[in-house]
């Protein structure tokens, strides 16, 4: 089945909001988590700093940070941005040996706002522009790409974000927690397999798109069911997709949605197997379907929060010691993920850091490992996702779900 481009921009719009939390974490867009935090975390190993202090001109890095909005916002991410960057210039060795001077311009996931961050990176002269992710990439990208600056998002949403050569989308995104609910029903042993979709601009049409081949490679017949956005209950479509008795499910949703549709799922067969992406573990979802529906469960990530990695152990670690009171499986992992993301991949520039240079070393660099990514890595060559050439990896993450909601003892897909 094949999508024209501009039914996939609906798509991919109608889902922006909802992206922007279901890709950063399970935690990133509820509110006060701290104790829920201290208890993911108890007793994960931290460990010391090396002293490796950057040194020359700094070098100046616009950070898009969500915060002040009436519907979403999420300072963590540029808390956990800046704990990066503090990394970086400290300990971290710099960027091609030179600090960050990172440039935090606050949006509130709207145009006006976001419009003036992007001309405000321009009139700055930054060398990047770097998003944890945002619903406005299409407002900002195409400014700063007209003044010859790169673009990096962590979870691309816009077409923009997606296809255009200025920018580099190092997330899976879409067709990465498709591609790993594939792998976690083949690992499962499921034959058959349903995915509830919000039906927004066609989201469902291009997951069973995207979703066919893949389910089929891994041996598990796919059914896709939309449910239309703001169906007020919606029972009769779960009935109806679960009238089949697949092996598993997952939704793919708004966390309101997410919560309605296992919930009913819960009341037509509570013992099916659930794999669940981050917005549908978000607390306000769980507290509604019960943590006893999700605990030993599948759940999709991108971060590795509580393992032994060193990788894992180092974001810890740095949130320790340059944001002690961000909350570690939250919204800071995907601020602290792009700037060391960034600072890895070009690691091997030569000679001036500018926009320019940072440019070509992300389309060179090959098989970066993502920072606290459980082992995903990422090459922004156009190839990940021929369709979406600027999407640069594949790979996500699966695992149990602890009772916190937390997925553990990791898998990479993809």
């Amino acid at each position: 089945m094949k999508l024209g481009l501009s039914r996939r921009r609906r798509a991919v719009a109608v889902i922006g909001a909802a992206a922007l939390c279901t890709a950063i974490a399970a935690t990133g867009c509820a509110g006060d988590e701290e104790s829920n935090n201290n208890a993911a975390v108890s007793g994960a190993p931290t460990t010391a700093l090396p002293d490796a202090p950057a040194s020359g001109a700094p070098v100046r890095i616009g950070f898009v940070s969500t915060e002040g909005g009436a519907v979403v916002s999420l300072p963590e991410m540029r808390e956990g941005a800046e704990a990066a960057a503090q990394y970086v210039n400290k300990n971290g060795g710099g960027i091609a040996g030179r600090p960050i001077e990172l440039v935090v311009c606050k949006q509130q996931e709207e145009p006006t706002s976001a419009t003036k961050c992007a001309n405000d990176f321009v009139e700055q002269k930054v060398a990047a522009v770097l998003s944890p992710g945002t619903s406005q990439g299409g407002t900002i990208l195409p400014i700063v790409a007209g003044a010859g600056i790169p673009y990096v998002t962590l979870n691309g949403v816009s077409q923009q974000e997606l296809t255009s050569p200025d920018s580099a989308a190092l997330s899976a995104g879409l067709p990465g927690t498709i591609g790993a609910m594939a792998a976690a029903a083949k690992d499962k042993g499921m034959k058959n397999f349903t995915l509830f979709a919000s039906d927004g601009g066609g989201l469902g049409a291009l997951a069973d798109a995207m979703g066919a081949p893949l389910f089929q490679a891994a041996g598990v017949q796919l059914k896709v069911v939309p449910i239309p956005l703001g169906v007020p209950d919606p029972t009769p479509l779960v009935t109806s997709g679960l009238s089949g008795k697949p092996d598993g499910v997952s939704v793919i949703a708004d966390a309101a949605t997410c919560a309605s549709v296992y919930k009913a799922v819960q009341t037509t067969d509570p013992a099916v197997q659930k794999v669940f992406i981050p917005v549908c573990l978000d607390p306000n979802v769980t507290g509604i379907i019960g943590m006893d529906a999700v605990t030993g469960s599948t759940g999709i990530t991108a971060t590795d929060y509580l393992s032994d990695r060193p990788d894992s152990v180092l974001y810890r670690s740095v949130l320790q010691a340059y944001a002690p009171s961000a909350t570690v499986t939250g919204a800071a992992s995907s601020g602290y993920q792009v700037v060391l993301a960034l600072a890895g991949a070009t690691d091997g520039i030569q000679g001036e850091v500018n926009a320019a240079s940072i440019k070509e070393a992300l389309r060179a660099a090959k098989g970066v490992e993502m920072p606290a990514g459980g082992g995903i890595t990422f090459t922004c060559d156009g190839t990940a996702v021929p369709m979406l050439p600027s999407i640069c990896s594949r790979q996500m993450l699966i695992g149990e779900l602890n009772d916190q909601a937390v997925p553990v003892n990791l898998k990479v897909t993809g």
